[in-house]
């Protein structure tokens, strides 16, 4: 049995109403030439979905299309490539192959830094590295996002990305106290590290909170300069069978709880997964004030 059309429904920090539903089957309707991308745009731009600076949120709209789509709300056309819209795992190349041990002293760590992604020869090599190195592998991070490269001269040293953050985490979001309106009105300003890879030949000291500690100092304004507006919380989950969490510890993260075996989009109990530790770091010290407060106006 198909999910209620009369209902309002939640999809990638959005709700939409039966009208809203209503109108996006009939924009599918009317254009059955076009591809979902293409129909995501339009949605974006009938039902004023926009980012801060005027942009569309395209990435949002289109998990959202797809997971209405799965769940019986709206009929998408047929995927156009055959491997159903998901791209490949990325390829393996030279690039990311294993290098010798490479020891960075203490006092050189005053000189790496933290590269964002900008052009697609950078954007290819931390897909690579993630998927090589990285115990969950590669994924495309979820809605609003930066990935950096952390750089000793020419030498990488890691690779970490921030994306959207989780819906809902009970210890987070006792840490804030916020009520769940207030959660849906601002949690855009709470950004999750969702991969933070040392590669596996670099031996450094500290290098992890070292690394963290820089993050997030210029995480602020890079997404600032990126989506307009500045996030004012970070979160991340550790895998406690995995991890200690001794590196977020010592960046001074605050280990606000544990997750209750549940996936950062799963809102409906579907999926066990292995119990995290949650940390939070704040970007700015009023955070609470302004993950609580109304939307400004104009």
């Amino acid at each position: 049995m198909t999910p209620s059309q009369a209902e309002s429904v939640r999809y990638c920090g959005r709700t939409f109403s039966a009208e809203e539903l209503e109108l996006i089957r009939e924009l599918i309707a009317s254009n059955p030439q076009l591809n979902r991308n293409v129909l995501s745009g339009l949605v974006c731009d009938r039902l004023g979905w926009l980012r801060p600076d005027g942009r569309r949120k395209d990435m949002s709209c289109r998990v959202a299309m797809l997971r209405m789509h799965r769940d019986g709300r709206i009929a998408l056309p047929p995927p156009r490539k055959p491997t159903g819209g998901r791209k490949p795992p990325p390829r393996l190349t030279a690039a990311s192959a294993p290098r010798e041990t490479l020891t960075v002293s203490e006092p050189a760590l005053r000189e790496i830094a933290l590269h964002p992604i900008e052009d697609r020869k950078d954007s290819f090599l931390w897909n690579e590295l993630i998927e090589r190195y990285h115990y969950l592998g590669h994924e495309p991070l979820p809605g609003a996002q930066i990935r950096y490269l952390v750089r000793w001269g020419p030498d990488h040293l890691a690779a970490l990305g921030f994306g959207a953050a989780a819906w809902k985490v009970a210890p987070r979001d006792r840490f804030i106290g916020w009520t769940p309106q207030e959660r849906q009105r601002n949690l855009r300003l709470i950004v999750n590290n969702a991969r933070f890879l040392i590669l596996p030949w670099i031996e450094a000291r500290n290098l992890a909170s070292r690394i963290l500690s820089l993050a997030v100092k210029r995480l602020p304004q890079d997404w600032q300069i990126r989506y307009g507006y500045k996030p004012v919380l970070v979160e991340t989950f550790v895998e406690q069978e995995r991890f200690r969490g001794t590196s977020y510890r010592a960046a001074n993260w605050i280990h606000v709880g544990v997750t209750q075996g549940r996936g950062k989009l799963d809102r409906y109990h579907r999926h066990a997964l292995p119990i995290k530790d949650v940390y939070v770091y704040p970007l700015q010290k009023d955070f609470r004030r302004r993950l609580l407060a109304l939307p400004e106006s104009g």
